[in-house]
């Protein structure tokens, strides 16, 4: 079952929030942590993580925290899940090694990939910024 991590989900969460909600555009990790409920170590290991891959900018001091180190528009769901969780892999095919035991006489391998590519195409097109959920949207449809 291909599964988004909670890492990778509360990622998404504080991005969002940094985006939509905080004022001024930055936010600690405490702040954020006692907000949405998530715990504060696991949050601020991701936080520093978005901020070493350049997504986020740690604001220094008292009053310091985190804001968005680019616009939210051109900050992908794709990029955050891959930078804290690293690549995604739905069949083992899709890895560097490539290979199975089934690899010889496997009839999915295409089939696998093809979805493979629409979830990471259908990733790498949601925007941080499109996650407003103000905002009507009409839904995704992917075949």
């Amino acid at each position: 079952m291909l599964r988004m991590t909670k890492k990778a989900d509360y990622g998404l969460i504080a991005l969002k929030h940094l985006a939509v909600t905080a004022p001024g555009g930055a936010a600690s990790a405490k702040e954020m942590a006692d907000y949405y409920g998530m715990p504060l170590p696991m949050l601020a290991k991701i936080l520093q993580k978005l901020t070493r891959a350049g997504v986020l900018r740690s604001l220094p001091g008292t009053n310091g925290g985190y804001m968005l180190a680019r616009n939210a528009a051109d900050i992908s769901a794709l990029e955050v899940i891959r930078t804290i969780d690293g690549p995604i892999i739905l069949a083992s095919c899709f890895t560097a090694h490539g290979q199975c035991d089934q690899s010889d006489r496997c009839t999915v391998r295409e089939p696998l990939r093809k979805v493979h590519e629409g979830i990471e195409h259908l990733l790498g097109s949601i925007r941080i910024s499109d996650m407003d959920a103000s905002e009507t949207r009409q839904p995704l449809h992917i075949l």
